[in-house]
């Protein structure tokens, strides 16, 4: 038998067809980013203080606790905790204790002192914790928007960047959110 050669096969094109197909590819996939929540975090500190922070007055303080269970606790100043309290009247309630100016004696003292601390259970449902946190920022909106109608007479939105600046002056975002616990595991 007479040695035959085998004929070969011009791979070229296959290369351009699979080069054009990962073209095709990555022009026409959509890549899916996730939206999250806008959330302005804590500048970065790089040293640990060793220097005590002030003692907050407790008047001065409202806390709102989620637990495992979806359960809102709501401890405003230095009235008693209200367990299983309305996602609904937190905004109202909010509103209530930030505008206080000292009205009623277990209350914040003035808007520049009163702090809003957040702390939600690990077990806390994300639709439970999104709703408890969009009333708290409701509140906040409310009052901005209703000192710039007293003051300025238009909408908080239509005030110039000055003008926000002034408004959240007189009534500042003091918003915490503490660290995610176990509540249940307390007890």
């Amino acid at each position: 038998m007479a040695d035959r050669k085998i004929p070969e096969i011009n791979a070229g094109s296959m290369a351009d067809i699979a080069f054009l197909l990962l073209v095709f590819f990555l022009v026409t996939t959509t890549i899916q980013t996730d939206a999250g929540l806008y959330q302005l975090l804590p500048q970065w500190v790089e040293e640990e203080s060793t220097a005590e922070p002030p003692k907050k007055n407790k008047k001065n303080v409202m806390q709102v606790k989620i637990t495992a269970s979806d359960q809102v606790i709501v401890e405003a100043g230095k009235q008693p905790a209200q367990i299983n309290f309305d996602v609904l009247s937190l905004k109202d309630r909010t509103i209530e204790f930030l505008t206080n100016n000292g009205k009623t004696e277990d209350l914040s003292e003035k808007p520049t002192m009163a702090v809003i601390v957040l702390q939600n259970d690990n077990g806390t449902s994300y639709d439970k914790y999104l709703s408890v946190l969009n009333e708290l920022n409701a509140a906040y909106n409310t009052i901005w928007n209703q000192a710039s109608k007293d003051k300025f007479a238009v909408a908080y939105d239509a005030l110039t960047k000055e003008q926000q600046e002034e408004i959240k002056m007189k009534y500042p975002k003091f918003l915490s959110e503490a660290d995610a616990t176990d509540f249940d595991k307390k007890k």
